[in-house]
């Protein structure tokens, strides 16, 4: 446990009742909002400073679901410090941040969670901090694509969901790949027919990180997304409910290995061992990286071609 020095009540001179740690924590992530910019110009603008770009950051939140989900982990870390360690006040908590976070994230460690839920809990506390070397300290497992489980195998959920009620969000998400919020968000006028090369498109106008992107119907899947909205107005809603027990993200894996196959004309890369250039096609999975929303060829090959 954490030992502090007693705070003197009595030499206090401040007037009035102080603000809770979850209060500041609020106001705090209200002001490391980006509002209406953009992470890609502030990484254009570092890479014209010449500055280095690996694991680049302006220490700004940009996209809300960002945001929501640091909010999220601030909070459980502030319920951790006043249950755990008997520290309530944001002044010592901020003294301590140092040794409190690596207090927590040795306990989470212990307990056997992710790396990679490790890694984003470190992370949203070195925003929340605003100290990129905050638990340094603490030696985090490795992220192995072979210790990958999400949406890998059977989940509890599956057993709660009657996936035949469900079919025509599973047959759109199929066709275009999108994440769950981006389902939810997703409006009839964000579907159309593209000018240039007569495809059907589905727009995302703000999508992880506030991304703006048109991802190609798979071909030969667009009656899927016509179905979806026909009878519906421009400004309706596509999708009135997704249903939180269905695994968004075992159908977007899906799309990605389909779609590049069908486009490379490759089986996917073996599972096991090293990737060898003469197994992978590099154009098609950046052009299935773009479709997902993504930018990088490793993020599809570890977390969804493989």
């Amino acid at each position: 446990m954490i030992v502090l020095h007693r705070h003197n009540r009595k030499a206090d001179t401040t007037i009035g009742k102080r603000p809770g740690a979850k209060y500041v924590a609020v106001q705090r992530l209200d002001g490391l909002m980006a509002d209406g910019e953009k992470r890609s110009e502030a990484k254009a603008e570092a890479r014209l400073r010449g500055e280095s770009l690996f694991a680049f950051t302006d220490h700004r939140i940009h996209a809300f679901e960002t945001r929501r989900g640091y909010q999220k982990i601030v909070m459980r870390f502030l319920d951790w410090c006043r249950d755990h360690q008997n520290v309530r006040d944001h002044q010592r908590i901020e003294a301590c941040a140092d040794e409190l976070a690596s207090l927590y994230l040795t306990e989470r460690i212990e307990q056997g969670y992710s790396a990679w839920t490790l890694q984003t809990e470190r992370s949203a506390l070195r925003m929340y901090f605003q100290d990129r070397s905050l638990a340094v300290s603490v030696e985090l497992p490795k992220r192995r694509r072979e210790n990958i489980v999400r949406s890998r195998k059977p989940a509890v959920r599956d057993k709660h969901i009657n996936l035949d009620n469900w079919q025509h969000v599973i047959r759109f998400c199929l066709a275009c790949g999108l994440r769950r919020e981006e389902l939810r968000d997703l409006c009839v006028r964000d579907v159309y027919v593209r000018r240039g090369d007569q495809r059907l498109v589905v727009r995302v106008v703000k999508g992880k990180g506030g991304k703006w992107r048109e991802t190609p119907v798979f071909p030969g899947r667009e009656q899927a997304v016509w179905d979806a909205v026909s009878s519906k107005t421009s400004d309706d809603h596509i999708f009135d409910r997704v249903s939180s027990l269905l695994d968004i993200h075992s159908y977007r894996r899906r799309f990605a290995q389909e779609l590049y196959e069908y486009l490379s004309g490759r089986p996917l890369p073996p599972l096991q061992g090293r990737l060898q250039s003469r197994e992978l096609d590099r154009d098609v999975a950046l052009y299935v990286s773009r479709c997902l929303g993504h930018n990088r060829i490793d993020i599809i090959f570890g977390s969804y071609i493989r």
